[in-house]
């Protein structure tokens, strides 16, 4: 078969070679097997799972086991399986693991409290010692949140400090952290580590400004970073095209970024969001930089410490609730979020420092102790960007049915995109009946794309559905993947 074979013709060839081998697999419903075959991925690479939200599946009603189950009615009821307990790399949907275990053990109104304390006395606006920066691995402490918390210092009187400031960020243990291992972008916000005083995802918005009469063009940044220089750029001709790489930026100095290309003027305004600096050198930059837009000034300079016990909280900054974190990290599928959550929940549950080895056990702890069985379960960062990450479809539809049952269920299925309507689902789907009938986590990387959630049946009945592909052709499984969704809500 080639990729230029019709669509249709496809089809009828996948179903003329199961109608002429009797003892095959029973196959995937028509519409969807013909996209998968049009794809050119292998029913062998793809596995399934469909059922009622509030039963166990058929296979495990029964005892029986398949490679492939067709669809079929219990009690009224749609099933189907395919491949389903096949350890499979579940790219983000990995995230839905981490994050209903998070949301039963920290409770939604879980917050995280970053803190800025001194032990030195504070005397007309003059700190004589050091300032203490202590993170408490909050997810998404952004830039108008530091900004606050330093505009709140200010108000305190405090203006000069005459110590240091002394980052702690000992909540996560600090390993060696290679950004450019996964994927060869190591810039991209993506690929930030996880840290205990991440700050702005360690990020700065680049943004070209083109000026057609001067041919020229003007870059900012935002926020500005102390010390940290951006270089210009020279005017391009020609189509925008690729133009951040003919922008040729270089990053080898981690204070400076220079632009030894063109950036074409036909492109007009553009912005791109780029990861900078180490977690320490970011903090003292941009402290470094708002507080002196407020008037203040730090004579000493920006290091890593521990708190003292005796230090007292000048400020201290609540984060949003866990449950509104983790509506970012499914609805956007944001990565550095859910390895924060993830070593997080390691650190709270277990009142230690929090590691990727203690994350793991308590994870894995978490779902022993309801009884969900993920026996194929391998989990490295939580967050789905991970080449070594595992888990069957089965066990995730577990974790799904689970979900459902918990008290959580509300702020767990509000946390998925809706199909048609936002996140990650909202441009596909959008024109089919099914758009505003599902909430679906998406999952992708080069030879891996998941599905799984939740959709509601014309009937009025919700199913679990999960669907996972491993294969070469993996990224254009998308629309066999929809087709299932769409079938689910036509036959439910």
């Amino acid at each position: 078969m080639t990729g230029t074979m019709p669509f249709a013709a496809a089809a009828m060839l996948l179903l003329s070679l199961g109608a002429a081998t009797p003892a095959a697999e029973p196959s995937l419903p028509p519409s969807i097997a013909a996209a998968f075959a049009h794809a050119q991925i292998p029913e062998s690479a793809v596995a399934i799972v469909v059922q009622p939200v509030g039963t166990a599946s058929r296979r495990a009603r029964d005892g029986t086991r398949s490679a492939v189950r067709p669809a079929t009615s219990v009690a009224g009821d749609l099933e189907l399986e395919a491949n389903a307990d096949r350890p499979m790399n579940p790219a983000s949907t990995m995230k839905l693991v981490t994050t209903y275990s998070a949301l039963e053990q920290l409770g939604p109104a879980f917050t995280w409290k970053t803190v800025f304390a001194s032990a030195a006395p504070l005397d007309a606006g003059v700190l004589d010692g050091d300032l203490y920066l202590r993170g408490a691995g909050d997810p998404k402490l952004v830039f108008e949140g530091f900004w606050l918390m330093l505009r709140q210092l200010r108000a305190r009187g405090l203006r000069t400090i005459r110590g240091d400031l002394v980052v702690d960020r000992g909540l996560f243990e600090q390993v060696p952290f290679d950004p450019g291992a996964f994927d060869g972008e190591p810039f991209r916000p993506y690929n930030v580590n996880p840290d205990a005083l991440l700050v702005n995802f360690k990020s700065v918005t680049i943004r070209f400004l083109p000026d057609e009469q001067r041919r020229e063009v003007r870059v900012t940044m935002e926020p500005a970073l102390a010390g940290f220089e951006l270089g210009p750029v020279a005017w391009g001709d020609g189509p925008c095209g690729d133009w951040r790489a003919r922008a040729a930026p270089d990053f080898s100095r981690g204070d400076r970024l220079v632009f030894g290309g063109v950036y074409p003027g036909e492109c007009r305004e553009q912005t791109w969001n780029v990861a900078v600096m180490d977690h320490r050198q970011y903090v003292g930059a941009l402290f470094r930089s708002l507080w002196g837009e407020l008037g203040g000034a730090l004579q000493g300079a920006v290091r890593d410490g521990a708190m003292p016990a005796d230090a007292r909280v000048l400020v201290e900054h609540e984060s949003g609730s866990l449950a509104e974190a983790v509506r970012d990290i499914n609805k956007y599928s944001n990565n550095v979020m859910a390895r924060e959550l993830f070593l997080s929940t390691a650190a709270e549950v277990s009142r230690q420092q929090g590691t990727a080895e203690r994350a793991r056990q308590v994870v894995e702890a978490f779902y022993a102790a309801k009884a969900i069985a993920l026996p194929e379960l391998v989990i490295e960062n939580g967050s789905g960007l991970s080449r070594r990450e595992r888990i069957s479809a089965s066990s995730m539809a577990r974790v799904l049915q689970a979900a459902w049952a918990s008290p959580v269920m509300p702020e767990f299925v509000s946390s998925l995109p809706l199909v048609g309507f936002d996140g990650t689902m909202r441009r596909r789907l959008n024109t089919r009946s099914v758009a505003g009938q599902a909430h679906i986590k998406t999952g992708s990387l080069a030879d891996a794309r998941a599905i799984a959630g939740y959709v509601l049946a014309a009937s009025g009945r919700y199913y679990v559905v999960v669907s996972i592909i491993n294969h070469a052709n993996a990224t254009r499984g998308q629309a066999g993947q929809d087709a299932l969704l769409q079938w689910i809500y036509e036959h439910g």
